[in-house]
């Protein structure tokens, strides 16, 4: 049994990787994992300042709610990030914590296995190419962590789109189920 965090960065509602991602999560709890998911869409995070006071304080000094994400980061056996692909990219806020996540460098984090989960209205996978090399940079900084898995929700726009693919529905479900 895995500790599970799935991170849904979209902030719209009816969101297509959170669709995804709520479908991740029922797959890893059928295989008995524990499953967390938190949205960003209620949080506050502010941007990191590059004070670099986090490798020494094992915090961060800014007091918002990304201090409690990174907190459960840490904790958690396998990390999941759902992400809309605005521009060929994670979303601003997926960046901004993962910048914020910047004291997990110095700890002792339990995560080893990553997971991508992202929808765009492009219907070409290299759409996502530039949110996996951006994630894979963050990965790089954490050794024994890798991208176990990519879910390419490709040709989805408009909000609730994915709920019409169940293909795309079960892909996630059996990656989360795999876990």
């Amino acid at each position: 049994m895995k500790n599970v965090l799935v991170i849904s960065t979209s902030l719209r509602n009816g969101s297509n990787s959170e669709l995804l991602a709520n479908k991740f999560a029922d797959g890893a709890r059928a295989s008995g994992n524990n499953v967390e998911i938190i949205s960003l869409k209620d949080k506050r995070i502010s941007f990191c300042i590059g004070c670099l006071a986090c490798q020494t304080a094992k915090q961060c000094v800014l007091k918002d709610d990304a201090n409690e994400i990174v907190k459960k980061m840490q904790k958690a056996d396998v990390l999941v990030f759902a992400t809309p692909i605005y521009y060929y990219e994670m979303s601003g806020q997926m960046k901004t914590l993962l910048d914020r996540a910047n004291p997990l460098f110095a700890s002792d984090y339990s995560f080893r296995e990553i997971y991508l989960l992202a929808t765009c209205a492009d219907e070409s996978k290299s759409a996502l190419d530039g949110a996996i090399n951006g994630l894979g940079g963050w990965i790089e900084c954490f050794e024994g962590t890798s991208l176990k898995g990519v879910i390419y929700g490709t040709g989805t726009n408009d909000p609730n789109e994915a709920s019409k693919n169940q293909d795309i529905l079960n892909e996630a479900y059996n990656m989360g189920k795999m876990i």
